[in-house]
């Protein structure tokens, strides 16, 4: 599986967690996320999902994991633009702080699978 990371860099620890809850291998591609808010939102959108280097045929076949960024709005337009060339909402990981542990560290601790969270409201439309 490839796990797009648009936040801070994944350790082997954080790598072998991962890899558990997903009961799956993956590769990591790391992608700065730092935007300029004096430019255009969607062309950096647009660029960081470029940066991933995946060919239009790949966003639809590669299994694919995202570990968002922490800015909800940069995480908004990622999710807007990686649905519309994968063609569905694609699964995040959830990392959390370790209590009481100096420097702050983070595990991951969920996968959550959009797509589905989708389907499911959906439901609740009617």
């Amino acid at each position: 599986m490839l796990l797009i990371n648009f936040s801070h860099p994944i350790d082997a620890t954080q790598q072998a967690k991962i890899e558990t809850l997903i009961e799956d291998t993956v590769t990591i591609v790391d992608i700065s996320t730092q935007l300029d808010r004096t430019q255009d939102f969607t062309t950096q959108i647009v660029a960081l999902v470029d940066a991933v280097g995946l060919a239009p045929r790949d966003w639809q076949t590669t299994p694919l994991l995202i570990n968002p960024p922490g800015l909800a709005m940069v995480m908004a337009g990622l999710l807007a633009e990686i649905h519309g060339r994968a063609g569905y909402f694609v699964p995040i990981i959830l990392l959390r702080p370790i209590p009481g542990v100096v420097p702050p560290r983070f595990e991951p601790y969920e996968v959550v699978n959009l797509n589905a969270m989708r389907e499911a409201a959906r439901q609740r439309r009617f």
